[in-house]
């Protein structure tokens, strides 16, 4: 072991009248093993509910909206055919969307009605895949003497305090015309299913209806939309303009990215705030550092003086407090690492921290560590500490033994 190493981590276990320092070297120590830790939970916090969000946006929409101007999709077959022969894209589906007022008794709610084709709805959304009660094949299959078919969201359901099998009255602006104008649309539906997206955007505002059904309930001669998904939905941005390049000009195209941009770039401006704000206990937690070598030089400046009569050179000063630093900086990096690590996997597995979903969109804080995160916080917290040993090590190696040992 080289004798730097050896007396970094002698002077790190003070004797017994030197037990201020040691208390000085803990305290430095658990400030490290804090602020890395609370920096990890923080990124993790940021980076999960960031994910979640756009898991769950990603799920319950498609990757790419593509209308037409002018006259709009005319050919709608044609136009699907089209894009399913565009690289990377795996799915394509038309819709209708518009607003309504739906009632159930006394209930009463604002929704977005969305006409799909229930065949291809699944390829292009996880729609499907969510329901809670009752099926989106349903919504077309329905015998012809029965009501037409609606699916709703878990929170709208609530909300009505309906279930599958009950009866809910849809109203839409978009009338027939009557000698004084347009009146309002209403019709019957029947609750084939129920399901649950995890946003409460979704789950609370939106009913799915079959196309034919919403064309007739909002006045709608063809779809306002095809829906498209990709095999990578990063790609998104890029199929777009690809679409456009293949279809025509007159095709408009909206990627995900475009539509959510407000809220991903907030939620990316947060997790930087955030992390810092908290690094600056990292940094607090390096002047703790800074004072306890500091303090560390002075009290052992004889020790300083007697190594270097006997020939030890500055750098081997240095490095002595350097390495004390370092040590308390890795100890406190690793023990703030570990437990940050633990805290997450807890807080996430458990889903212990909930939150109301009308606010946040999702039920509870999701939490997620990447590793490029946690290494940039361990890399971070070393380079601080390692900072912080540069001034008093300094000092250490140009003291002068003549003057340290005049009075000893």
């Amino acid at each position: 072991m080289p004798f730097e190493l050896f007396l970094a981590l002698r002077y790190l276990v003070a004797r017994r009248k030197q037990a201020f320092l040691s208390l000085i070297s803990v305290i430095s120590t658990v400030g490290v093993a804090v602020g890395v830790m609370a920096l990890i939970i923080a990124l993790a916090l940021m980076t999960g509910l960031q994910g979640e969000l756009r898991d769950r946006i990603v799920g319950a929409s498609p990757h790419i909206y593509v209308w037409q101007v002018g006259e709009g999709l005319t050919d709608v077959a044609t136009d699907m055919r089209r894009l399913k022969q565009v690289p990377h894209v795996i799915g394509a589906s038309p819709i209708v969307l518009g607003k309504a007022l739906v009632t159930a008794g006394e209930q009463q709610a604002f929704i977005t009605v969305k006409g799909i084709d229930p065949a291809t709805e699944g390829d292009v959304t996880d729609v499907s895949d969510r329901m809670r009660s009752g099926t989106l094949g349903a919504l077309a299959t329905r015998p012809e003497a029965s009501l037409a078919g609606i699916a709703i969201g878990q929170v709208l359901a609530d909300q009505l305090r309906v279930r599958v099998g009950d009866t809910v009255t849809v109203m839409t602006p978009e009338g027939p015309l009557s000698p004084f104008g347009p009146t309002m649309g209403s019709r019957r539906l029947e609750i084939t299913g129920i399901y649950s997206l995890g946003l409460f955007e979704f789950d609370a505002a939106y009913g799915f209806v079959d196309l034919a059904t919403a064309q007739r309930l909002l006045a709608r001669e063809r779809p306002d939309f095809i829906e498209v998904r990709v095999d990578d939905m990063y790609a998104a941005p890029e199929v777009a303009r690809d679409i456009t390049s293949r279809l025509g000009a007159t095709y408009i195209t909206q990627d995900w990215a475009q539509m959510n941009q407000s809220l991903f770039s907030a939620l990316w401006l947060e997790k930087v705030a955030i992390s810092i704000t908290i690094g600056l206990i990292v940094m607090v937690a390096a002047l703790n550092i800074v004072a306890s070598l500091v303090l560390l030089v002075m009290e052992k400046s004889r020790d300083i003086a007697i190594l270097k009569t006997m020939g030890a050179a500055a750098g081997s000063i240095t490095a002595i407090f350097m390495l004390q630093g370092l040590i308390i900086g890795a100890i406190g990096t690793l023990v703030g690492a570990l437990a940050g690590l633990g805290v997450t996997t807890v807080l996430d597995r458990y889903k212990l921290i909930r939150v109301p979903m009308d606010v946040y969109q999702v039920a509870y804080v999701p939490f997620k560590v990447q590793p490029d995160d946690f290494v940039l916080v361990v890399l971070a917290a070393l380079a601080i500490c390692f900072l912080a040993t540069i001034y008093p090590s300094r000092q250490a190696s140009r003291l002068d033994p003549a003057q340290a040992l005049r009075y000893q």
